[in-house]
């Protein structure tokens, strides 16, 4: 489940190194305790930041136990954390150069946030949200390629759309970018993975 998180207060409130690790700790339900000594740090500071993020509504309480006279409560994340871009104070402009690098983010994190925005209302509904993911690497042996291959890959995709664009259907985005890929070793490999369901 994902969790879209938009209200910068609740942003920076999550961001601290030791709130990180107790999110991403708490991807399996624990204790104050458990946590206290997985972090090598006191129960009080650690229950302190518990508090903070249960309020946020960030973590929440999955049972409470009874231990030696005291009750132990066990807590977990509420969701996988999903922050808007524009939370974290970079005003994007529209850049309309489709070779520019900040026009690639520009539109991923337009991506990131229309997604999380409607697979945070699929969750709330108890519904899933139909996307697909389609992942391929090519290398290039020039770097005027990148233009050519960008005339072609666009003249496809505009094949393939006429021939499923129906003028009743749902609308859908389809994004194509292209970034250096990190160095390693590898041959060229294409995938495609979609999550099905219906919002």
């Amino acid at each position: 489940m994902l969790r879209y998180v938009e209200e910068p207060d609740k942003v920076r409130l999550a961001l601290s190194p030791i709130r990180r690790r107790l999110l991403e700790l708490l991807r399996e339900p624990s204790s104050a305790t458990q946590l206290a000594a997985a972090l090598e740090l006191p129960r009080q500071r650690v229950n302190y930041h518990l508090r903070e993020l249960e309020k946020a509504g960030l973590v929440e309480l999955v049972e409470e136990r009874q231990r030696r006279g005291f009750t132990e409560r066990i807590l977990r994340a509420s969701a996988c954390l999903v922050v808007d871009p524009g939370v974290m104070g970079r005003a994007f402009t529209q850049i309309q150069d489709q070779y520019a690098a900040e026009h690639l983010v520009e539109v991923a994190a337009g991506t990131v946030r229309d997604v999380a925005r409607m697979q945070t209302a699929a969750d709330a509904d108890g519904k899933r949200l139909l996307t697909f993911t389609v992942e391929a690497e090519v290398r290039f042996a020039e770097p005027g390629d990148v233009h050519r291959f960008t005339d072609a890959l666009t003249a496809a995709m505009q094949q393939v759309i006429d021939e499923f664009d129906s003028a009743g259907g749902r609308p859908y985005r389809v994004i194509a970018g292209g970034h250096p890929a990190p160095r390693r070793t590898g041959s060229r490999s294409t995938g495609s993975r979609s999550s099905e369901g219906e919002s």
